[in-house]
Order: structure tokens, then C-alpha cells, then sequence
């Protein structure tokens, strides 16, 4: 028992330091997007591609209404229910004081201005490839956006998930900037890999996560379960399930019309709406991704 306890009192504190080493937050470097000059005009295709508004929109919102992004939607998950924050411009409840580097190191690497880890289900795993020059570009389009003075509500998550420290560990298995699809890929393809695997965060709805939350990447887009939903599903988006032509994607993109005349719902009506306001390339760029998708068969 001795020898035990004293084994204990050496090991507790190496444990100790590894999971403060393994766990930190890790911003960007201070000197991350020197150099860079912001286009806003820009930052508002990066806004649409991104699905800002879709998240941070009041519930129901449309038209101009939808750039007004004082949070509180609700998004229910194993681990809790998540509740959208204020992303507007206001200066106290907004993130109208944050710096780009702010954003930037919120989109690519998870963390706050506080140095706190960022809970995943804002898609940062997907942003994390995004280029700085897109964030720059979009920090300063969000700028001119409406100051909305609502106060963001607290996630609504218990123990063991409150403690954000440990979000370091889902990081360290699973935050990574690699690209899933690679190989020979065309201008339009590469293209499209970007929308669709960073900005777009396509995978956060349509790739299966194990018990921790991390993605299934051997079922790349494939399909997976509706949070609250016991017998929901976000489909199979791959050429193995999904049959239509490169332009009856980028159509329903477009107008949310499938080639059977049935049209988009729930939150994938709000990806139309974003990709709609797109470049037709942009939209073109992602089915031509799609289809060089490895097969998931259903």
C-alpha cells in the first residue's frame, strides 16, 4: 500500500502536467495575417458560403432580418443543448470589440478572446482550413452588419461537458486541418473540396460521429443521425447514394428544387438560401466535389 501511494504522488503530478500541456488552448501567432488587406465586398460571399446567418439569426427569420445575428437559436446534442450567441456587431453583447485576430483564432483554432476553448458544434473543425485571407475579408463585412443588444444565453450542458478545459482532449483526437478528399482534383474540384469540406462545413450534419462527437471520416459525408431526432436523418450525400447530375445539384443549390419536384426543408431550405447567393461556378464547383467523393454505400 506504501509503495502505492507513493507511486501515486509521482504520477499524480506528471498526469497532471500532461493534461495541462495536452489541453491548453493554441491561438494563432500574433503576426498571423500581417500583411492582409480586407475586401467586405468579399467577406460577403465568405458570410454566405459560411452559414453564418443560418445559425445566428433569430429562429424564422428572413430577408434582411437574417443578418441581424443576436443568437438564441436552440441546437439540441448528446452532450447538452447548445444555444447560438450573439455574433452582431454590438459593442457589450455582441463581438463588435473583438479584434480580426479575434475571429480568427474563434474559426481557426477554436478558441476565445478569453483563451477558453470553443464547444465544436461551432464548426470550427471545418473552418480550420478556411484561408486567413477569408476571415479577414469576412471579419470586416460582419463589421457593418446590425449592432444587436441581446444578450447570449448559456449552453445548457452538465457535468463532465462544462469543464472546457477537457475540450483540449477532443482537439488533440480529433482537430485537424487535413483535407478528406485529395488526389488528382481539377481548379473546380479544389473548389469545391473547399466549400464543401471548410467554409460550407457540410460534414457537421452529413458525416456519422462516434461516442465523443468526431467524425466518421471512412463514412465521408454518408449520412448520419438527427440530434433530438430518434429516427431523423441528415442523407447520404455521396455518389453512393445520391444519383443526380453535377447540374441537379448545383440546381438545387440554387433554387432547392430536386429533380423529382420536391423541394428543400428544415435547416437545408437555410443552405439554399446561403448557396443561392453564391457565384452559379461556386455551386457548380461543389457538384463537381460531390461526385468525386468516395461511394458510401447506404
Amino acid at each position: 500500500m506504501r509503495r502505492l501511494i507513493r507511486l501515486f504522488l509521482v504520477l499524480a503530478p506528471i498526469g497532471a502536467i500532461l493534461f495541462w500541456l495536452i489541453t491548453r488552448p493554441s491561438p494563432l501567432p500574433a503576426d498571423a495575417l500581417a500583411g492582409l488587406v480586407a475586401d467586405p465586398a468579399h467577406g460577403e460571399q465568405v458570410f454566405w458560403a459560411g452559414g453564418c446567418a443560418s445559425c445566428h439569426m433569430a429562429k424564422g427569420a428572413t430577408g434582411d432580418q437574417m443578418l441581424s445575428l443576436g443568437g438564441g437559436q436552440r441546437f439540441a446534442s448528446p452532450f447538452g443543448t447548445f444555444i447560438a450567441p450573439n455574433i452582431s456587431n454590438d459593442p457589450d453583447q455582441g463581438i463588435g470589440r473583438w479584434s480580426t485576430q479575434d475571429l480568427a483564432n474563434a474559426m481557426l483554432r477554436g478558441v476565445s478572446p478569453k483563451g477558453a476553448h470553443y464547444y465544436p458544434i461551432f464548426p470550427y473543425a471545418s473552418y480550420a482550413k478556411a484561408t486567413p485571407q477569408d476571415v479577414v475579408d469576412l471579419r470586416a463585412y460582419l463589421a457593418g452588419l446590425p449592432a444587436v443588444a441581446t444578450p447570449s444565453a448559456a449552453h445548457e450542458v452538465g457535468f463532465p461537458f462544462n469543464i472546457r478545459r477537457s475540450l483540449g482532449i477532443w482537439k488533440y483526437l480529433y482537430f485537424n486541418t487535413d483535407w478528406v478528399v485529395t488526389g488528382d482534383l481539377t481548379p473546380e474540384q479544389t473548389r469545391g473540396r473547399y466549400l464543401v469540406e471548410s467554409l460550407g462545413h457540410c460534414a457537421e450534419c452529413h458525416t456519422p460521429r462516434d461516442a465523443l462527437g468526431g467524425w466518421d471520416r471512412t463514412r465521408w459525408l454518408g449520412g448520419a443521425a438527427i440530434p433530438g431526432m430518434p429516427k431523423g436523418r441528415f442523407p447520404n450525400i455521396t455518389p453512393g447514394k445520391l444519383d443526380w447530375s453535377e447540374a441537379d445539384i448545383a440546381e438545387y443549390l440554387s433554387s432547392g428544387f430536386t429533380p423529382n419536384y420536391d423541394s428543400a426543408g428544415g435547416h437545408m431550405a437555410l443552405v439554399v438560401t446561403n448557396f443561392a447567393h453564391l457565384a452559379a461556378e461556386d455551386r457548380a464547383a461543389v457538384a463537381a466535389y460531390l461526385k468525386k467523393v468516395p461511394p458510401v454505400t447506404p
